[in-house]
């Protein structure tokens, strides 16, 4: 299996190198470095507009409407997530920041780019990837301190009088909240809302109802890559073997169950199939079509595994 990842994207490669083959830095650092020149990246870099936007907009295409159908993931917001998620290095957008700050607006409220909106993983990933591009994101932490919820998550629809968390919404905001954690160590209010939103989502085992014990939904054992805003057990335990690494912590034992959904996953040859794509327009497709073997899924799915089965 490791030969068949190995010959991949260098957004994908670089990650099987240092996670699965263990490579020394200067072997995957190399591959990472080649992201701004060759494959996704450097395709993805080349759609981006004079005015550092992608398709003329914030979070949606210029024009959109919304009647044109499905969310489309070709603005600025989701093509400067996979650049960062790849491993893009930011030198590669060099001025991109300043352009942003400049001529991007957000489509909710006419809001500048880097200040954020209402919406909390539009919140996380700004704040994410202005840390990564040096914007003066700092406002953004204490964001999350003050939306959020009762119950220690987050949720997208507190702006419409939603006191209860999303799933969705608490992942999302962890992710940026972690990111700030990685960049500057984080504050004693960042760090303790972080915890709050994990524990969140581990006191329910990742995917079960509090209150009735039973699962959230199906979707929750339903992979596809990329990712994007959606929710499940493989995308949030990554998510938590990312923590603990960060914070030098061993696996949390609530995970479990959640943990053996994802072995359940695994196919005889060690893969992880692409359950479907999320529909909305893209500038190129970067994994499979649904129903073939996913190498982007079978690197988070197997770099899981052997994150809790050497620390269990």
């Amino acid at each position: 299996m490791l030969p068949w990842l190995l010959d991949s994207d260098p957004a994908l490669r670089w990650q099987v190198e240092r996670d699965l083959a263990h490579e020394p830095p200067e072997v995957w650092e190399a591959t990472r470095a080649r992201i701004a020149t060759e494959g996704f990246g450097a395709r993805l870099l080349a759609h981006q507009d004079p005015d550092g936007q992608w398709a003329g907009g914030a979070f949606f295409p210029a024009g959109f409407t919304g009647a044109e159908g499905e969310q489309p993931w070709t603005a600025t917001t989701w093509s400067l997530n996979s650049l960062r998620e790849w491993g893009m290095d930011a030198a590669a957008l060099h001025g991109t920041a300043e352009l942003l700050a400049e001529n991007s607006r957000w489509e909710y409220g006419d809001m500048p780019y880097w200040g954020g909106e209402v919406d909390c993983c539009i919140n996380a990933w700004t704040l994410a990837n202005g840390l990564w591009l040096g914007a003066d994101v700092a406002p953004l932490v204490s964001w999350f301190s003050d939306h959020q919820q009762p119950d220690g998550g987050w949720n997208c629809e507190w702006v419409s009088g939603s006191q209860r968390s999303s799933v969705h919404s608490t992942l999302n905001s962890l992710k940026g909240l972690l990111a700030f954690e990685t960049a500057t160590g984080g504050t004693p209010a960042s760090r303790a809302a972080r915890h709050s939103g994990e524990e969140y989502l581990l006191e329910r085992g990742l995917f079960r109802r509090l209150s009735t014990g039973s699962e959230i939904a199906p979707w929750i054992t339903v992979f596809a890559y990329p990712f994007r805003w959606f929710y499940d057990v493989l995308n949030a335990a990554d998510y938590f073997r990312e923590a603990a690494l960060h914070d030098a912590a061993a696996p949390d034992p609530r995970m479990a169950e959640a943990v053996e959904r994802i072995r359940a996953a695994r196919q005889p040859d060690g893969t992880w199939l692409q359950a479907h794509r999320h529909a909305g327009k893209v500038w190129f497709e970067v994994d499979v079509e649904a129903g073939k073997p996913s190498k982007w899924l079978t690197l988070h799915g197997t770099r899981v595994l052997n994150w809790w089965d050497s620390a269990t």
